[in-house]
């Protein structure tokens, strides 16, 4: 096992016999391919969690929702303590834009998920959205906001 260093939080990875790299996923638990999207989400996931203090345990990875009767998969949802979802992040790899098509994407997935926030990421461009229902608009902001456990959840 191989631990990588990104600004203070570590990827714990490791050497397969036939080649390949795996990755330890915290939100799932378990060993998944290291591809240049995974470790994006990874890297993703430990900044929520060490930087932005959302807890490991109200993320979701790869978590499926049904849209136009067809089943799709946001790369990480961060929920509530009382369920709810807060937040949708896509990620995509190093060289993929984040473009506005990424964004529709997201979008996409919010119509089912009615989060206020989403993270776009290619690990190295950034976009975060707050979304305001009652006016119908997006505004983007300079980063997500910090954790903030609520009383009610």
């Amino acid at each position: 096992m191989t631990p990588t260093t990104t600004a203070a939080q570590t990827i714990d990875t490791r050497l397969l016999p036939d080649g390949r790299t795996e990755v330890l996923d915290p939100v799932r638990r378990r060993w998944v391919a290291l591809t240049p999207e995974e470790h994006v989400r990874q890297t993703t996931i430990l900044r929520l969690h060490h930087h932005l203090g959302y807890p490991i345990e109200l993320m979701q990875v790869e978590a499926a929702l049904s849209l136009n009767g067809m089943t799709r998969r946001c790369d990480i949802v961060v929920h509530s303590r009382g369920g709810a979802p807060l937040i949708i992040v896509e990620c995509k790899r190093p060289d993929v834009p984040i473009t506005q098509k990424v964004c529709d994407q997201a979008c996409r997935y919010n119509t089912v998920l009615r989060v206020p926030l989403l993270l776009l990421t290619n690990g190295t461009q950034q976009v975060a959205i707050q979304i305001d229902y009652d006016r119908h608009s997006l505004r983007q902001l300079a980063d997500l906001p910090r954790y903030q456990p609520s009383p009610a959840g």
